[in-house]
């Protein structure tokens, strides 16, 4: 009678040996304190570079800033040690005719340069958009004012201005037309400076705009001109429409920047006629500078701070909806 086989004998599987560690840890894998060493070690140059940027911003931006907030609540004028008196400044700068003065006149500057410079640019960047010759000609021309120092700028137009040999009054002396007190003249003296403000700085804007028109889809143009839509029709409507968050961004950095307009009253007017032309700035220069009253200044900055921020909140809220 056949018997049965033997069982086979089992053999142990030996144990699986242990990975052998990448060649690139060549003594073993690091422990969590090594890899940050060495990520700390590999990433040490930009954590400098870093360090640099941040150290300058907390100098020149930030300390500043917070500098000047605390000189709000103090009487400076470095001719005693500074004294802490609260809301003093702020309550001697709401009280001063000027103040109220200052901001109506930077309104009105505001409000003229949104009239003149904020139509002008696009306008112009329209018109270089439609030309086929001498178009990269006539854009190094329109951004040429942006080139040259601001104090140039100002003694150029100063010329222009002059009611005596000026240019202006020249060309209305040919008209036989009378000439002007552009600067001297209450009622001329803002606009003056507003075209002054608004050549000299309409060719950057001017280049946003063309470049928001060059990434309008020709499609659009091209199926509006096959419905019969005229030049006044297509730009209502496709050219606007295809614009409406540049042309946004735009204003509020126009107004943000005109607000701050110190240099073209400071050179050309010095705030007249009759405190025509006071702008926020201007006054605020004469609170640190003429006044020697350095604490009411920096309450003026503190205020006009405020108010921006307002604005660059918007402004920044805008672009975050956008992205």
């Amino acid at each position: 009678m056949a018997t049965d086989a033997p069982p086979s004998p089992v053999i142990p599987t030996p144990a699986a040996a242990p990975a052998a560690a990448p060649a690139s840890y060549p003594h073993g894998r690091p422990s969590d304190g090594g890899r940050r060493r060495r990520r700390i070690r590999e990433n040490l140059v930009g954590y400098l570079f870093l360090a640099a940027g941040i150290i300058c911003f907390a100098l020149f931006s930030w300390y500043p800033i917070v500098r000047g907030l605390l000189l709000s609540f103090q009487q400076v004028n470095f001719a005693e040690p500074a004294r802490w008196i609260g809301l003093d400044n702020f309550r001697r700068l709401f009280e001063d005719p000027l103040f109220v003065t200052a901001w109506r006149n930077t309104g009105w500057f505001t409000l003229l340069a949104l009239v003149f410079g904020f139509a002008a640019p696009f306008a112009t960047a329209v018109v270089l958009g439609e030309l086929r010759h001498g178009r990269a000609y006539l854009r190094m021309t329109v951004y040429l004012p942006v080139m040259l120092p601001p104090i140039v700028t100002m003694l150029l137009w100063r010329w222009f201005y002059d009611p005596g040999p000026g240019l202006f009054n020249h060309v209305l002396g040919i008209l036989h037309l009378p000439g002007q007190q552009w600067l001297e003249s209450e009622n001329l003296a803002m606009v003056s400076l507003v075209l002054v403000s608004t050549w000299a700085n309409m060719g950057t804007t001017t280049l946003i705009y063309l470049a928001a028109l060059g990434g309008i889809p020709g499609e659009l143009y091209e199926a509006a001109e096959l419905d019969g839509a005229s030049i006044r029709q297509r730009m209502w409507h496709v050219t606007l429409p295809q614009m409406r968050f540049i042309l946004m961004i735009t204003l509020l950095l126009q107004v943000i920047g005109t607000m701050q307009v110190f240099i073209e009253p400071f050179v050309l007017t010095g705030g007249g006629p009759d405190d025509a032309t006071v702008t926020v700035l201007l006054l605020l220069y004469r609170y640190a500078f003429v006044y020697n009253d350095f604490g009411l200044a920096s309450a003026m900055s503190t205020v006009l701070f405020v108010v921006l921020g307002i604005f660059a909140g918007v402004y920044l809220r805008l672009t975050r909806a956008k992205g």
